[in-house]
């Protein structure tokens, strides 16, 4: 099992965007010392909790502050790029990692920014978005030749030389382009059907662990589509996870900490409204009105000393039937920043060293 880390990234309102912005690069620099394999920020518009709208600038300062950890965006919600401009920036960006970046993509998940780019993701739209600006994109760095091309959403063309002097010429330093994951939440969820169906790296976010295992039943169902046979070591799960010394300092340093709070205060009344809160339970007898951040602390996080840690996380890859990399969900400790880090540093090195032993089956061919 591989170690990374997904961060939306969460910021409380009040937090000044350049406090933020410094508290990401910091938690960036701690995950590169700790030997952390990867690291993905979200991209969200309207969202004061989400606060970034522009991950590649995180993600380039990142590079330049760090050496092997591989960062990505997680990603870009490509309903709202033309596609030619982000496959320029892209393929900039993984010039400037020296071949550290991933690419990750997203359809969209929040209705205010759905709103705000007049885009209906009621009725799958920015799914449909989404998968027309990757096709373009795909083409625009693989391409030898010309090409026109006019689809529902956009209209590209890759323009022969001109002038003795001008000519596209932009592509990814990783060939043929950085290796691409699709973000998915909901039970049946199309963007992880998706990676199945194009081989790309699944990522399920952060539900109850039944729920998500239900996430591998799409990505198998797309990989039917197109005859491939997928990883599970492909496979990376998101989860909230805080390590501390013992159980209850662990306790107080989630439910008490900022992690407690985005939960409170954020995620769990915009799930509830969403009407995920049946996919927050343990069991489906549970009373909505039980579905608090300590329940979830208690059923869905993984809160505890490297003990309880290591044992809760063995029990998950279990019951999921296997999985290949831990995202660990970022949270704003910035007021706080000793007990992260100290999190951080006890998952990587008396949490991890305990699971080695764990791996996800292999794939096996129909």
């Amino acid at each position: 099992m591989q170690l990374g880390y997904f961060t939306m990234p969460s910021h409380p309102p009040e937090r000044p965007l350049r406090a933020g912005h410094e508290w990401d690069l910091q938690v960036m620099r701690w995950l590169d010392e700790l030997g952390y394999t990867e690291a993905w920020v979200g991209e969200h518009h309207c969202s004061p909790w989400e606060p970034n709208s522009a991950p590649d600038l995180l993600l380039a300062q990142a590079f330049a502050q760090t050496r092997n950890i591989r960062l990505g965006p997680g990603g870009f919600l490509l309903p709202y790029h033309h596609p030619a401009e982000l496959a320029n920036r892209v393929a900039t960006l993984d010039h400037i990692s020296g071949g550290r970046l991933n690419f990750g993509v997203a359809a969209s998940g929040l209705p205010s920014d759905w709103q705000m780019f007049k885009v209906d993701g009621m009725s799958g739209v920015n799914r449909d978005m989404t998968r027309e600006a990757l096709d373009i994109i795909l083409k625009l760095w693989s391409s030898p030749e010309p090409f026109e091309y006019n689809g529902k959403y956009w209209q590209v063309e890759l323009p022969a030389p001109s002038y003795q002097l001008l000519r596209p010429h932009l592509r990814p330093l990783q060939q043929p382009h950085p290796p691409i994951a699709v973000a998915g939440l909901s039970k049946g969820s199309d963007t992880l059907k998706l990676a199945g169906e194009r081989g790309f790296i699944p990522m399920s976010l952060n539900l109850n662990p039944g729920y998500v295992a239900s996430h591998w039943e799409s990505v198998e169902i797309g990989a039917a589509r197109s005859g491939r046979t997928p990883d599970r070591r492909d496979w990376r799960i998101v989860r909230e996870v805080f390590v501390a010394e013992t159980d209850e300092l662990a306790w107080k340093g989630a439910v008490g900490g900022m992690m407690g709070r985005t939960s409170s205060e954020y995620l769990l009344p915009l799930f509830s409204q969403f009407g995920f809160r049946a996919y927050m339970k343990h069991h489906a007898d549970v009373p909505d009105s039980d579905v608090t951040t300590e329940y979830l602390a208690r059923h869905n996080w993984v809160v505890g000393s490297p003990a309880t840690v290591a044992e809760r996380l063995e029990q998950i890859h279990e019951e999921l039937g296997g999985f290949g990399t831990l995202l660990v969900l970022g949270y704003d400790y910035a007021d706080a920043p000793e007990a992260w880090q100290q999190s951080l540093t006890l998952l990587a090195n008396e949490v991890m060293p305990r699971l080695q032993h764990l791996s996800a089956p292999l794939p096996v061919a129909a």
